[in-house]
């Protein structure tokens, strides 16, 4: 049996010859972005979504972290970090399964229609394939500010206006 990182080099290079655009961040092969298509026949159609995968040391042993840098709605994609659950990944998915968006899975399983209505919605928002290639990564709330980005940030800002 190969090695975790020969086994990592043929799963990225195969990944980087496939349909896939793929853009590595540093010198390394363990963190990189993957561009992809909605599929055909579903809400997310004509969409482009862009994805930072970071593969841990012990792949494929250990699962990789995957994270949308564009937001879309989908009950198994928390909306404001990005983030994938992979708990459910090589199961058959179904919204039952701790969704990390529960609006998103209640309305799946409750309005199929409004669902569908709400992915559309942002996929013509956040999804277009002309803003997926300079799309920013979202930073959570629990990331902190590089010192450029804290001194650049008002503190009236951050505070609000004191009551006058």
């Amino acid at each position: 049996m190969s090695s975790p990182s020969k086994r990592r080099e043929m799963d990225l290079m195969k990944l980087m010859m496939s349909d896939y655009k793929v853009e590595m961040m540093n010198d390394g092969m363990q963190e990189f972005y993957v561009e992809f298509n909605g599929p055909k026949d579903s809400p997310y159609h004509g969409g482009v979504w862009r994805i930072r995968v970071e593969l841990p040391d012990a792949y494929p042993y250990k699962s990789p972290s995957i994270g949308f840098v564009n937001k879309i709605y989908h009950p198994n994609v928390d909306e404001m970090s990005g983030s994938v659950c992979l708990d459910v990944i090589n199961q058959t998915w179904s919204p039952m399964f701790d969704p990390l968006n529960g609006e998103a899975a209640a309305l799946m399983m409750r309005d199929r229609t409004a669902y569908e209505e709400k992915v559309k919605e942002y996929r013509e928002k956040y999804a277009k394939p002309e803003d997926v290639a300079g799309a920013e990564e979202v930073k959570s709330s629990d990331e902190e500010l590089s010192e450029d980005e804290y001194a650049a940030s008002d503190d009236e800002e951050i505070a609000g206006k004191p009551d006058l």
